[in-house]
């Protein structure tokens, strides 16, 4: 659940791919051309809903910028260019998924994505492995990683090792002790809390607080399935939370 690498380095000498994806798309901005909308998802996926150039003609925008930020934004691994998107349309993504099991040699769709991107590589070298041992890993945090790309999700990070993923929030500002809807929740199950971020070894998203010391939970990596879970709060150390509007 924690990821294959164990070698603590919290410094990455490059920006992260949702930096340079967001860098693109605020360039496209500032040129007066941006045209967000629904694009293909990676390859071999269905065909798209709308093309860029007609989001850009509907917005009356420029097609150029918007074609250049999707195109480094699928380089990097997003489905679309990253951008504040409401926390339901993550908790969505994530609920579709509910089911999706494991195949041969442990490997699913979110290893396949993962690997396939250029920060795989940033990932691996940071904590002192190579890409290929991502395959058959542990996947909580890759289809954490895989839901933020699906819809864009701005300030959701990305990796596949959860105690790099929560220290990365932490970093940001963007930790807590509350669980809100569309939350990354973190969890050390036998120490909580007081397990601290080195202690984490499990990751999924919140969906709602029940309000009686348990939250409703979608999570990757459950019994070698993407599942619904509830999980007494007192299994959590931390929260992340994205860039939602």
């Amino acid at each position: 659940m924690t990821g294959r690498f164990d070698r603590l380095s919290l410094n990455l000498k490059s920006l992260t791919a949702e930096d340079r994806a967001v860098g693109v798309a605020v360039g496209a901005v500032l040129a007066g051309a941006i045209g967000l909308s629904v694009f293909n998802p990676l390859p071999g996926a269905s065909a798209t809903a709308e093309t860029p150039a007609q989001a850009a003609a509907a917005q009356g925008t420029s097609s150029e910028g918007a074609v250049s930020a999707t195109a480094e934004a699928r380089r990097e691994g997003f489905r679309v260019a990253p951008h504040r998107v409401k926390a339901s349309e993550v908790i969505k993504m994530a609920e579709s998924q509910i089911g999706v099991h494991e195949g041969a040699g442990g490997m699913t769709k979110y290893h396949r994505w993962y690997v396939s991107t250029p920060h795989a590589k940033a990932t691996a070298s940071r904590d002192g492995g190579r890409v290929a041992e991502y395959n058959g890993a542990s996947w909580c945090n890759m289809f954490v990683s895989w839901v933020g790309a699906q819809v864009g999700a701005q300030g959701m990070g990305w990796d596949a090792y959860t105690v790099q993923h929560a220290t990365w929030f932490k970093k940001s500002g963007k930790w807590g002790t509350t669980p809100k809807p569309g939350a990354v929740v973190f969890f050390d199950f036998k120490d909580g809390r007081s397990g601290g971020i080195s202690g984490i070894e499990h990751v999924g998203f919140v969906k709602k607080d029940n309000g009686d010391g348990t939250i409703t939970t979608v999570e990757g990596n459950t019994g070698n399935a993407v599942k619904e879970k509830v999980r007494k709060e007192s299994q959590v150390v931390g929260y992340g939370y994205p860039d939602y509007r």
